[in-house]
């Protein structure tokens, strides 16, 4: 009884947060649908990190077995050793990770291991997409992208010049055509310098590694890229 009680209580909170919700994210967050989706997706993402760290039985008793173990270690001198089932490294890291910290060990470059979950209004191609670049004529496709350019500082002054914009706009990672350029390369494009192409493949030594097929459009991710870009 007392379950269903604070069950009726909540869904009366919740609904009377709704107007005032709705009111915040129209008046401070934009007023055009693409804004107010990524404030939105951005919101839920918060709440669903709060919800798994500190909402679930087990983040608690985890919580609650560090906060015993540090007591033990600091007051009786015990030391613990962390394992994971079939040996399993406990800091061990997914197959994307080590593929992009491969590539670029600073997550420069579009090559950041960390999952795109929301996805910002202003990013304007996705994963996958075969693309032209607009200056220089070559194909690619791009495996990566950074809301704005995330490279080193000297990169970018000699590589934007007199171009400051390009670092405050989506920046991409494309894995260039080798019929375009006979040496395999990784460049990395501001957002308007690049427009879509459709029903046009790419020839690189590493688009297997990044995509499981060609669907006649564009390429499809592998499970390891799309966990990371989880949007796109």
């Amino acid at each position: 009884m007392l379950i269903q009680i604070q069950r009726e209580h909540l869904q009366f909170l919740a609904l009377l947060l709704c107007v005032p919700a709705q009111l915040f994210l129209t008046s401070y967050m934009g007023s055009n649908e693409a804004s107010r989706t990524y404030a939105i997706s951005k919101l839920v993402g918060q709440l669903n990190e709060l919800r798994e760290s500190w909402l679930r039985i087990d983040s608690w008793k985890s919580w609650c077995t560090d906060k015993l173990r540090e007591g033990l270690e600091y007051n009786f001198g015990l030391r613990f050793q962390s394992y994971t089932p079939d040996g399993e490294d406990p800091n061990g890291e997914c197959p994307a990770k080590e593929v992009f910290k491969y590539r670029d060990e600073n997550g420069h470059f579009g090559q950041s291991p960390e999952p795109r979950d929301t996805r910002p209004p202003n990013v304007k191609y996705r994963v996958g997409q075969v693309i032209k670049h607009l200056r220089f004529g070559y194909r690619g496709v791009i495996i990566g992208w950074d809301e704005t350019a995330r490279a080193p500082e000297a990169w970018i002054q000699e590589m934007h010049k007199n171009h400051k914009e390009w670092s405050r706009q989506p920046n991409y990672a494309i894995l260039v055509d080798t019929r375009d350029r006979a040496i395999p390369q990784i460049t990395y494009v501001p957002q308007e310098n690049l427009e879509v192409m459709h029903h046009t493949k790419v020839l690189h030594p590493s688009v297997e590694d990044y995509f499981e097929n060609f669907d006649g459009s564009q390429y499809l991710p592998r499970p390891w890229l799309r966990s990371i870009y989880i949007r796109d």
